[in-house]
C-alpha cells in the first residue's frame, strides 16, 4: 500500500498537471539504498526514488522523526495515542536533547507550505531540514 497507492496517485497527478510540486511524507530512517534490514524503510526508499523520477515540476520527500501533535490533533491509532500521551509532556525536553529528531505537526505543515510555494535546496528533507524551513521559510 505504501508504494502502490502513493505511486498510483502520483502518476495520476503528474499526468494531469506535470507543473505541480509533489510532497511525500516518508519518515526518518527511510532507506534509499533499499538494502537495509527494515522492510518499511526499504519500501519507503523505493517509493521516494520512484517519485523523484516522475515528471513533476518538483518532488520533495519529507522525513520527519518524532512529530508532536499540536492544537487538538489526535491520532486514530490507539497505541500511538498512548505514546503521545506519555511523550507529550516531555516534548520540551526531547526538543532540547534531540533537536534534529523532533518536530511538531504545525512545523511540518508550515514547512510543506513553504516548500510548495518556494521550493527547497534539496529533494530529500530530513527532520532538521524541515525544522529549518519551518523556522526560516527556506
Amino acid at each position: 500500500m505504501t508504494y502502490d497507492l502513493t505511486i498510483s496517485v502520483a502518476r495520476a497527478f503528474s499526468s494531469l498537471n506535470p507543473g505541480m510540486t509533489f510532497i511525500y511524507v516518508s519518515g526518518a530512517s527511510t532507506d534509499s539504498t533499499e538494502r537495509g534490514r527494515m522492510m518499511w524503510a526499504r519500501v519507503k526508499g523505493q517509493t521516494e526514488k520512484a517519485l523523484l523520477q516522475m515528471p513533476f515540476k518538483a518532488a520533495y520527500m519529507f522525513r520527519p522523526g518524532y512529530i508532536q501533535p499540536l492544537r487538538g490533533i489526535r491520532t486514530k491509532t490507539k497505541w500511538y495515542g498512548a505514546i503521545y500521551a506519555m511523550m507529550g509532556p516531555l516534548y520540551p525536553v526531547w526538543k532540547l536533547l534531540f533537536p534534529k529528531y523532533v518536530t511538531t505537526t504545525e512545523c511540518v505543515g508550515r514547512a510543506m507550505l513553504n516548500v510548495a510555494m518556494r521550493g527547497a535546496p534539496k529533494s530529500v528533507l530530513e527532520n532538521q531540514d524541515i525544522n529549518s524551513i519551518c523556522r526560516d521559510g527556506s
